[in-house]
């Protein structure tokens, strides 16, 4: 016990003391006196007769306070390194694969139409697989395992002697506990920190788990390449069976493949992926898991690939609706399954009609949508395995007159109708004068007449008429968000802006609400009451709507859209850019919008490329299957594809069939008539009233004629 704190001063005090008082006999002691003046006195007294006169006391601390100081360090420590593997290395996370999160988009009705990210099997259980199994994994990672407590000091010790003898790293020393502990709960760096937590987690794991949930866990996440996780996903995408039916040669090369999977996978090195089985056989030979004549029997293992189609990693709608489907799906460890609203026979035909167009060296896009937005049907290019750039969002190229939709619009909505009087004749708005494409002025025509003729100068002269900024809100209303020159020009299409956007605008005309957004999940994400707010729909007004439903028809039944003609009511325009770069069309019929780009990737000219050509006959087409119309007969394509085309160009109505003889079932329509073919070889002519009112007549002075090809 250590001397009092006055103990130096009482050491002074025995050593020199002072003289003694005093006191007379008569005089009495007084008990204030004793307790103030003479405690000094007694003080020293105590202090002479309790030390020694030559040395003070010295202070001798306890032999074992070290010891229990490091003990209760110990304890504290022991305390916090289980309470932060508790929380960061939770028992149930060893489930967990360490793959990126894998996401599979379904088709409206359910069908895998793609998967992103890893596939991961199903977990096993070590203890209900057959022993070779397991004993291959044990034999070439871990001999020791079932005799450590998660590491293993003689394999480090022999790793490390191997690798000064190889003068380089050749070999590990983790053992199978280390390797979940890594690949469950840490990165993949080589730094001095990372191998001590991976030993605390492994043996964290070892005094929770058994050895067989530790195994189990161990080989239903391990990596196997081909971005397969797990034993499970393995055994099938390797060999087209499941874990408990491998075969000792299989379980050896799928054992040997963990050391390095990508470079070892049989998909792509066959010769590695068996010369490393054999290091495998030979290991569960001097393990004793094997004797030498079973090792013997053991053949190559033959590669059986899964004989189930793999979905594709990507397709021109799966990568545009991912970002979207992964916030959908929120925080995925493993794997997620997204409906989207993409029509999978629709999406089929789509295809289909791309390739069938002929296009030769020009590219197509395709966007099909529902009124409200749902995306049904997009093709991004001819081939998404050669390009993956999706044209139909991605891009921005100028609509040409397709862009007429908005100035017609800006024109309703000042009060016009499609039968108001505009002026078809030569305008200079500043220094800008823009001609009709054929060089033929009508003079004073219908509004409804002009959209069909998709006249030029009529188009200047109505955004002169009702003002730049009017045909540019009417554009933003529908949906455009791409920068629009405050110009005249931009009547005719100058400004970029995408397909997808640009159909969603005519979805908001067959929706008779504005704007329509283009979606491809058949659940929103939800939205802030500020967004909905933004998002609210607005109706164009009935009478608006019936105008520019009118003028839609006229484009296709008697305008530069005739050859996009349906048998039921339909509604389109037709664009096409400066030197027919792009050419385009956009329509609607029931309850299916579809836009159609086709063009260059290097915006080169394109020779007698018009939007009521390709464009709108690869529309017709669509439709025609996809509504389940009468079949379109179509004739074989030529190399030339663009050789003398325009509006004015007759459709094909002869298709060689696979059996090289004709087929005539079908329907043509035009000119206000309707051709039927049959297979018996009939032929039926309707002639039809021109839609939408049937009592209309061609005025007397201005017969029907072609209408001439456009050009802004």
């Amino acid at each position: 016990m250590p001397p009092p704190n006055d103990s130096a001063s009482r050491y002074r005090r025995a050593r020199d003391p002072e003289p003694a008082p005093v006191v007379a006999d008569d005089e009495e002691w007084d008990d204030d006196d004793w307790d103030d003046e003479d405690d000094w006195d007694a003080d020293a007294a105590n202090a002479q007769r309790d030390y020694s006169t030559n040395l003070p006391v010295a202070y001798r601390p306890s032999r074992f306070r070290w010891v229990v100081r490091a003990a209760a360090a110990g304890i504290v420590l022991f305390v916090l390194a289980v309470g932060w593997l508790a929380l960061t290395a939770p028992l149930s996370k060893s489930l967990e694969p360490p793959a990126p999160p894998s996401i599979t988009l379904l088709a409206s009705n359910g069908t895998p139409i793609a998967r992103q990210g890893a596939t991961i099997g199903k977990p096993v259980d070590a203890a209900t697989l057959p022993a070779h199994v397991t004993n291959a994994f044990i034999a070439i990672e871990d001999r020791r395992f079932a005799n450590h407590w998660g590491i293993d000091p003689w394999g480090i010790t022999r790793a490390m002697f191997r690798n000064v003898a190889a003068g380089g790293l050749r070999e590990g020393g983790s053992t199978i506990t280390q390797q979940l502990a890594k690949n469950a709960f840490l990165d993949s760096d080589r730094t001095a920190g990372r191998k001590i937590r991976e030993a605390m987690i492994a043996l964290w794991l070892e005094a929770w788990l058994t050895k067989n949930e530790i195994l189990s866990r161990y080989l239903s996440n391990v990596y196997f390449g081909d971005n397969a996780y797990g034993l499970t996903a393995a055994a099938k995408h390797y060999f087209s069976t499941t874990p408990d039916k491998l075969t000792i040669g299989q379980a050896a090369m799928l054992a040997g493949l963990v050391k390095a999977p990508s470079r070892l996978a049989p998909t792509g090195n066959m010769k590695g992926a068996r010369a490393r089985q054999a290091v495998v056989v030979a290991a569960m030979v001097r393990g004793g898991f094997l004797d030498k004549a079973e090792a013997a029997d053991v053949s190559p293992a033959r590669l059986r690939p899964n004989k189930v189609k793999q979905l594709p990693d990507g397709s021109y709608f799966a990568d545009w609706v991912l970002p979207a489907a992964r916030d959908q799906a929120g925080a995925i460890s493993t794997e997620a399954r997204v409906t989207t609203t993409l029509d999978a026979r629709l999406q089929k035909t789509a295809e289909r009609v791309a390739r069938r167009a002929g296009l030769n060296k020009a590219q197509v896009a395709i966007v099909a949508m529902r009124p409200d937005g749902r995306i049904v049907a997009m093709v991004g290019g001819k081939s998404y395995a050669d390009s993956p750039f999706n044209r139909a969002t991605q891009a921005r190229r100028q609509p040409g007159s397709a862009f007429k939709l908005f100035v017609y619009l800006a024109a309703l909505r000042s009060g016009m109708t499609p039968d108001s009087m505009v002026d078809d004749s030569p305008v200079t708005i500043g220094d800008w004068s823009p001609k009709n494409i054929d060089g033929r002025y009508k003079g004073m025509i219908t509004l409804r007449q002009a959209f069909a003729r998709s006249s030029n100068v009529v188009a200047a002269r109505l955004t002169q008429k009702v003002g730049v900024r009017a045909v540019i809100k009417a554009a933003r209303d529908l949906g455009i968000s791409t920068e629009l020159p405050n110009e005249a020009t931009i009547a005719l299409g100058t400004a970029n802006s995408s397909l997808l956007e640009l159909t969603a605008a005519y979805a908001a005309i067959a929706a008779n609400g504005y704007p329509v957004r283009p979606h491809g999940l058949t659940e929103p994400t939800e939205k802030s009451w500020i967004e909905a707010l933004g998002d609210r729909s607005r109706s164009l007004g009935g009478r608006v709507r019936e105008d520019m439903l009118d003028l839609l028809r006229a484009s296709i039944t008697s305008g530069t859209g005739r050859q996009a003609a349906l048998p039921i009511e339909a509604y389109g325009k037709t664009g096409t850019s400066q030197d027919n770069r792009d050419a385009l069309f956009v329509g609607f019929a029931e309850d299916l919008v579809v836009g159609v780009w086709v063009g260059n990737d290097d915006n080169s000219p394109n020779p007698g490329l018009s939007g009521g050509g390709i464009p709108a006959r690869i529309w017709r087409n669509f439709m025609q299957s996809a509504l389940g119309l009468d079949a379109v007969v179509e004739a074989p394509v030529e190399d030339n594809i663009f050789a003398g085309e325009g509006d004015n160009g007759a459709d094909p109505l002869i298709e060689i069939n696979g059996d090289g003889l004709p087929g005539v079932d079908g329907n043509v329509s035009g000119f206000g008539l309707n051709l039927r073919f049959g297979r018996d070889g009939s032929i039926a002519i309707d002639r039809r009233p021109e839609r939408g009112n049937p009592d209309r007549q061609p005025p007397e002075d201005d017969p029907p004629e072609p209408p001439a090809d456009e050009e802004p």
